[in-house]
């Protein structure tokens, strides 16, 4: 079985192990369950198509289900905008749906780190493929870490979170901003299954990290367009940001998260001092390796 389709039978096994059968609508049929979720015949039976066809989608059989099939499969295990994304993903394409070319290396629009530098007061970050850090602003070095100081194959957001003991220490709710972290690198790789980068990515994360790999096999993903982070500053002390994600027109594997805080907070001044200590004239923002 190729490894797409072992991912696509494992996210399905875990999507409707998550499903409460009474909230997906299904009475009770006095029948003792020996696992949480629903069973494969009521996912067929939600989403209209035989068990059999199910049970071989879940098996990993090469089977090319139709768009409506799909989206009727998604709405059977409640999946929401992400788990519905990453679901067209590890089935590939489908007849309604061209195969994606393959990648380029990628690159940072020089407009991008003009924006950087634009949003000098507050911390910025320009994310790539499999979470890897492509660009920071000077901000997002103070508050985060300076990944231009780092190797060029450790400049990825997921493996500092886990293998930097500074990133534990820094982020008070470390197992919730770890947990999304494997989330998001979930449903990166699932966007693009024959990454052989990503692949030693999440080979070196699951052998050193307990934690990376426990979630990892959870098979959840998540597509973080906002939210917020708590942190204790070695420089500032406690602060909690606000962060916006924007992804370019024409360019949908690049993300620009930006973070900020309410003015006249607490944090809004914890992160004008940490810019008044490190700012640094003639100061730009970054791109690892430029």
């Amino acid at each position: 079985m190729a490894t797409t389709n072992r991912e696509l039978a494992d996210f399905l096994r875990r999507a409707r192990g998550q499903v409460d059968p009474l909230r997906a609508g299904l009475p009770p049929d006095g029948r003792a369950r020996r696992v949480p979720g629903l069973r494969r015949e009521e996912v067929a039976l939600l989403a209209g198509v035989s068990t059999d066809y199910y049970a071989r989608l879940e098996q990993g059989r090469r089977i090319t289900p139709s768009p409506a099939v799909v989206e009727a499969i998604g709405r059977a295990l409640g999946l929401d905008a992400a788990g519905r994304a990453h679901l067209d993903d590890l089935i590939g394409p489908t007849s309604a749906r061209a195969p994606r070319r393959a990648r380029a290396v990628q690159r940072v629009r020089p407009g991008l780190h003009q924006l950087l530098d634009a949003l000098d007061g507050e911390p910025a970050l320009v994310l790539g493929r499999r979470t890897d850090v492509l660009a920071a602003n000077r901000m997002a070095a103070a508050l985060f870490t300076d990944f231009d100081a780092l190797p060029p194959a450790q400049r990825n957001y997921a493996r500092w979170m886990f293998l930097d003991e500074d990133a534990r220490s820094l982020f008070a709710d470390w197992p919730d901003q770890a947990r999304a972290a494997v989330e998001s690198l979930r449903f990166e790789v699932g966007r693009a299954p024959g990454d052989s980068t990503a692949t030693a990515l999440v080979a070196e994360l699951r052998e050193r990290s307990a934690e990376f790999d426990r979630w990892w096999e959870q098979h959840r993903v998540h597509q973080r367009t906002h939210g917020s982070k708590r942190l204790r500053h070695p420089l500032v002390g406690d602060l909690t940001v606000e962060y916006e994600t924007l992804v370019p027109p024409g360019d949908p594997d690049t993300t620009l998260y930006v973070y900020t805080a309410r003015a006249g907070s607490p944090s809004r001044q914890a992160l004008d001092l940490l810019a008044s200590w490190t700012a640094v004239p003639g100061t730009r923002s970054r791109q690892p390796g430029r």
